[in-house]
């Protein structure tokens, strides 16, 4: 692309040419003939410079170190070129700029290409670039190792934010060419390894403008539908190449949707010794696209085998733990006595038992028989019908005596009673009610003394006389002199 630049008249450049060939005059020519000549404006000097530079130098190449590095909010670059000695300023338009790989910075060594122009609002020269290149480094590898070196710094390749490829995954997801050698292999691989589990191809382009977006799409895509489809791992694959051919895997945004993504990716990029931004991004790289699907998916004859292996140990397990029971059992079964003959001895100890109490029964009732004797014995020697008659009238006596006291005491009892009860009558609140008075109870039956006792909404009982009314409150209203 060609930077435009101004072109003088025909007449402003006769003019340019007069003067030029008048500064070249001598210079003790007479005052006379230098009134005569026209001067330069500012505008048309600088003008002139920026032809005649513009024209010496169309093309050209400067090595240089970069300096003062400057981008403007247009996208456009401005810096200094300069070695021990000298310096001039450049500009970069962000036209070339984006065909840029790496992005220029201070304390590079440089070769530019581009031509000489002036910038007639300063009256400087400077060099207008149309290509960069990194002296002793090329390109593409000083854009790798910025970006590594960026990404890295925000701590994209951390360990800790590696997301764990899945055992066994129930469906893989799969991002390559449809039509290249990578995803045949890849296939052939997983059906000789464990081919029940099913693959979703998303196709995408793996080099040239368009990879980089088609790459992420199809990150997005499989995110978007990994719930639904079960995807447990995405394989972004491609064969080798050459740096420039693998270019697209170094993209930022591509290493950025790769660490949002929240299925697990495993790279699988190149060959065994290409690596990638997208390989240090990733959870897990494979050094081959084949390579991958074994990270991803185990040996369904190893499963087999250790499963039966498994079943095996289990089964033996069991065995020898039933073996075991059954040894606790018939040494318990030995401890335990048989229920019969448990039975057997209870009933044999009821019987002694019945026996020792009859024996003590009938020991008692012997000690019984012999007091008895003895006591009957003694009644009949003391003859007690002499003493009978005495006492029988001393009985007659106190008899009359208690009856007549106890008229006495019941008289009085009943007159204190009939006292209480007329004075248990005045006080009585029935009594109160009885003159048209009532009480007021909670819902409890217990009396409500003080407006604190209740609320308004509560439920209440008043007591009158013949009867009692349910009640609920609805305001309460103390004493204007409480």
């Amino acid at each position: 692309m060609q930077i435009p630049f101004e072109v003088d008249t025909p007449e402003e450049k006769k003019n340019n040419f007069t003067t030029s060939d008048s500064i070249k005059s001598n210079p003790h020519e007479s005052s006379s003939t230098e009134k005569i000549k026209k001067p330069f404006s500012v505008t048309q000097l600088t003008r002139q410079i920026k032809n005649l530079l513009e024209n010496e130098f169309r093309f050209l190449s400067v090595e240089g170190e970069i300096s003062n590095v400057k981008k403007a909010a247009s996208g456009h670059l401005y810096f200094v070129l300069k070695d021990d000695q000298s310096q001039i300023r450049c500009v970069m338009f962000r036209q070339f700029l984006s065909n840029t790989h790496f992005e220029p910075d201070n304390g590079l060594e440089v070769l530019v290409k581009g031509q000489i122009s002036v910038y007639k609002q300063r009256g400087e020269y400077q060099i207008i670039i149309s290509s960069i290149d990194p002296i002793g480094l090329g390109a593409l590898q000083l854009a790798f190792d910025q970006l590594k070196i960026k990404l890295d710094s925000e701590g994209l390749f951390e360990q800790k934010f590696k997301k764990k490829i899945p055992f066994l995954p129930r469906k893989i997801g799969i991002l390559t060419s449809p039509t290249g050698a990578v995803i045949h292999d890849m296939i052939t691989v997983l059906e000789r390894r464990f081919k029940e589990i099913p693959i979703l191809l998303f196709p995408v382009k793996v080099q040239g403008n368009i990879a980089v977006p088609s790459l992420i799409e199809g990150i997005n895509y499989m995110n978007t539908i990994s719930e639904a489809e079960k995807i447990d791992v995405l394989i972004l694959g491609r064969g080798g190449g050459s740096i420039e051919d693998l270019w697209a895997f170094n993209d930022e945004k591509l290493a950025r949707t790769i660490f949002l993504s929240r299925i697990p990716i495993i790279s699988a990029i190149g060959h065994e010794t290409d690596f990638t931004i997208s390989d240090f991004v990733s959870d897990l790289r494979a050094p081959t696209p084949s390579a991958a699907i074994e990270l991803a998916v185990p040996q369904k004859k190893d499963l087999e085998y250790t499963v039966n292996q498994k079943q095996n140990q289990l089964s033996r397990t069991i065995d020898q733990k039933i073996l075991h029971l059954q040894e606790y059992y018939k040494i318990a079964n030995k401890r335990l006595d048989s229920p019969i003959e448990m039975i057997r001895q209870n009933a044999q100890l009821v019987d002694d038992l019945d026996s020792l109490l009859n024996e003590r029964q009938n020991y008692k009732i012997e000690l019984i028989k012999k007091s008895l004797e003895r006591t009957s014995e003694k009644i009949f020697l003391l003859n007690p019908k002499r003493e009978l008659l005495s006492h029988i009238e001393s009985l007659k006596i106190l008899n009359k005596r208690l009856k007549n006291s106890i008229v006495i005491q019941q008289k009085e009892k009943n007159e204190i009673i009939k006292q209480k009860t007329n004075l248990l009558d005045s006080l009585s609140p029935l009594s109160v009610i009885a003159r048209g008075y009532s009480v007021t109870l909670d819902i409890k039956g217990e009396p409500i003394n003080s407006i604190i006792e209740t609320k308004p909404g509560e439920k209440l009982q008043v007591r009158i006389k013949d009867g009692i009314i349910n009640t609920k409150v609805i305001s309460i209203k103390p004493n204007k002199n409480n």
